[in-house]
């Protein structure tokens, strides 16, 4: 049996945070943020809206395209480096939330890769007879995000998005999957205060420890690496090369980052789905998202290969090749 994705869903917040705002709030111009990163604006949730409320508003419409009940799901799986809270788990949350009951509920702390982890499991579920998976990428990264650091604040956004799977004999769905990590690249990007090394106090809260902390360009290198291994990797195992891809959706992080993969594989742009622009970085929802508004588009048919490439805190990386 192979897990094949029966319906997608997507959702973003309302608000929307263009870079002429984000001109008002630090030092920063919409040219360097574009020419830089590729992003126009993104999308921040309210002050009330946590991320299970996203990720619960995705999968619902994930369901409904699926024309699955939520009673009939056997497992929600929510890939999020921004839960509501450490526990319970967001994704029992969202059990509650759209009426599933008394089925497996579980995160993914994966980073932006989080959601491809998801496939993974969902694959050797699959395999050992569950059916009916819902896996969900959502963020609300703007609630982790410090906007007196114009080098990390403009790249950041909120959303979700969501596929629901299930199981056929026919020759399509998840094909292969690699993944891979390495933490001694931790320091690179993280967030240093909240866990237990170091617990929230009046200090950890004035020396802004609570945010989202990086060193981009050490990061840029590392990821444009780890996103063409993931790929080369993941299209070896079934002997596939990169000219037969009909669509790339990597993790969209940056604009800089996918154009390398992309040139490193020798696809070309047109090949390779990119919302970026309008939505910013998602971590583990872009992806979903990514892939929810190509099947709406028309841009992957029945019989098309989609390749998935992530990167992300950890550091994690990894690969999905689907035939839709």
């Amino acid at each position: 049996m192979n897990a094949y994705i029966a319906g997608l869903g997507t959702y973003v917040p309302k608000k929307i945070l263009t870079n002429f705002d984000l001109e008002k709030i630090v030092e920063t111009s919409d040219e360097w943020i574009r020419t830089r990163s590729g992003i126009k604006e993104r999308r921040i949730s309210a002050g009330d809206e946590p991320t299970s409320e996203l990720a619960a508003a995705a999968g619902k419409k994930a369901l409904e395209a699926a024309q699955i009940k939520a009673t009939e799901l056997e497992a929600i799986i929510v890939a999020t480096a921004t839960p509501d809270m450490f526990f319970p788990s967001t994704a029992c949350l969202v059990q509650s939330k759209i009426g599933a009951r008394k089925i497996i509920s579980f995160d993914i702390g994966a980073g932006c890769s989080g959601w491809l982890y998801g496939l993974s499991i969902v694959d050797s579920f699959i395999k050992t007879g569950y059916d009916n998976i819902l896996v969900i990428g959502a963020e609300e990264l703007s609630k982790v995000t410090d906007y007196t650091d114009r080098s990390t604040c403009v790249l950041l956004g909120d959303g979700a998005g969501a596929a629901l799977f299930r199981k056929t004999s026919e020759e399509c769905g998840i094909l292969s999957t690699y993944y891979a990590a390495d933490g001694s690249y931790g320091d690179l990007l993280y967030m240093p205060a909240g866990g237990t090394r170091m617990p929230a106090t009046a200090e950890t809260v004035k020396n802004r420890l609570h945010y989202l902390k990086m060193e981009g360009n050490k990061v840029y290198k590392v990821a444009v690496r780890a996103m063409y291994e993931s790929a080369i990797k993941t299209l070896e195992k079934t002997n596939v090369k990169p000219e037969d891809i009909t669509l790339l959706i990597p993790h969209q992080a940056n604009i800089r980052i996918i154009e390398a993969t992309a040139k490193r594989l020798n696809i070309p742009m047109d090949k390779v789905g990119i919302n970026l622009d309008r939505h910013g970085n998602t971590s583990a929802a872009s992806i979903p998202i990514g892939l929810d508004e190509a099947a709406k588009s028309g841009r992957i048919k029945k019989g098309d290969l989609v390749l998935l490439v992530a990167f992300g805190a950890g550091f994690t990386w990894g690969g999905v090749l689907i035939k839709w």
